[in-house]
């Protein structure tokens, strides 16, 4: 049950927001979550975190001291005892809004409903990991079901939004996109190598890395097979080369078994997670994200924001973000030649490895600020919280 972080205060007039997720982990979309509770006006949303199934201690990330995180505990497989679990949750919150994310959520809509939340939200950060191209037909019919249940439906980037339009059938007045934000005070240029002592002093290294959980769609093995062919195409800078692979998870032990089958183990870094992720990105010179899907990820935007040129796949949202040319390069997904290819071009052109990343942090800044998200969301929420009471007034006036 809660995890109680302070009493309400009796009276209190500030709209409650409640935030439905699957799990508060580590990830992309949960942090998100947490910037938004951080970030927004304190005086204006109150907030509270619904987890279909569990939380980890990720949640100690929230900073404020008024927000209580829920746990529905959620049975592997159908639960339909989850749907009644959040209605009666619902019923006793009696939230504003409603803000579900992702597939593993939108059955949640059905409660809100049923519970009378005024405000209904729901919002796609990316596809599903078993449909990584959103062709899945099955979950484009489940999504099409709960669209009268919803009154906006926020995608993170365009690719997001023309799937909900074409494919699942989302009227564009429904629609609200919102790219995320990115802290540009957290990460940003300045600061010395944080480095391994093994990886060595000299100044010259070039430090190509990723961050993300270690699992198939991150596909960071086609980063390594990309690696150690990189130091067969620039034999010259071999002894500079370095690998960092931040993160987690079952691909860990495969990456490092093909960095010691190729030699090239002493130059790659696998710390697993870190907490120091901002202090890691300025260490690196060159940050690639291989997923063979994606949303619109904030450790690309992270990484721009840190001044890296960003060596992404032109999957998902990512065409969004690096610009190619301009501030990093596009390549196909798992293809660890043409990866090679690009980083060897950046490695052997220091000069276009640094504008690249000057003009990056620079797009992250104009483009993908985080009080540019934040002013977003606040203003999305206002117009439905002031619509909705609007129509009780107009209820009410009808005598109905």
């Amino acid at each position: 049950m809660p995890n109680k972080r302070a009493d309400k205060v009796a009276g209190d007039k500030r709209p409650l927001i409640a935030h439905v997720i699957y799990r508060l982990d580590v990830g992309g979309l949960q942090n998100g979550v947490v910037n938004l509770i951080n970030r927004l006006p304190a005086d204006r949303f109150r907030h509270v975190v619904i987890c279909a199934t569990d939380y980890t201690d990720f949640r100690d990330r929230i900073q404020r001291d008024d927000v209580e995180v829920y746990a529905l505990h959620k049975q592997a497989g159908q639960d339909f005892g989850l749907y009644l679990r959040l209605f009666r949750l619902l019923r006793r919150l009696r939230p504003a809004l409603l803000h579900s994310r992702n597939l593993a959520t939108v059955e949640c809509q059905l409660s809100a409903w049923l519970a009378r939340v005024p405000c209904r939200v729901h919002g796609e950060h990316g596809w599903d990991v078993n449909d990584p191209d959103g062709n899945n037909r099955k979950y484009q019919w489940l999504r099409r079901m709960f669209i009268p249940f919803v009154h906006r439906y926020v995608p993170l980037s365009r690719e997001l939004e023309r799937y909900l339009v074409e494919k699942v059938g989302v009227p564009d007045y429904k629609i609200t996109r919102i790219y995320n934000g990115v802290d540009t005070e957290r990460f940003n240029p300045q600061g010395k190598r944080s480095l391994p002592e093994s990886f060595g002093v000299a100044e010259d290294l070039i430090v190509i890395g990723t961050v993300g959980r270690m699992h198939g769609v991150k596909d960071q093995l086609t980063l390594v097979r990309a690696f150690t062919r990189l130091t067969e195409l620039v034999p010259e800078a071999k002894d500079k080369l370095r690998l960092v692979l931040v993160g987690d998870g079952p691909l860990r032990v495969q990456a490092e078994a093909i960095l010691s089958e190729y030699g090239v183990r002493q130059a790659a870094w696998l710390p697993g997670e870190r907490e120091d992720i901002p202090d890691i990105l300025r260490a690196m010179d060159l940050f690639v994200l291989p997923s063979s899907a994606e949303g619109i990820s904030n450790t690309v935007l992270e990484a721009m924001a840190s001044g890296l040129p960003v060596v992404a796949t032109a999957v998902g949202g990512n065409p969004e973000l690096v610009q190619e040319g301009e501030c990093g390069a596009l390549v196909p997904p798992g293809d660890p030649a043409a990866l090679a290819d690009v980083l060897a071009a950046y490695v052997r052109d220091p000069e276009r490895l640094r504008s690249h990343g000057e003009a990056a942090r620079v797009r992250a800044e104009t483009q993908f600020s985080l009080a540019g998200m934040l002013e977003r969301y606040a203003r999305l929420y206002d117009t439905l919280l002031r619509r909705a009471a609007q129509r009780v007034s107009a209820s009410e006036a009808s005598g109905v």
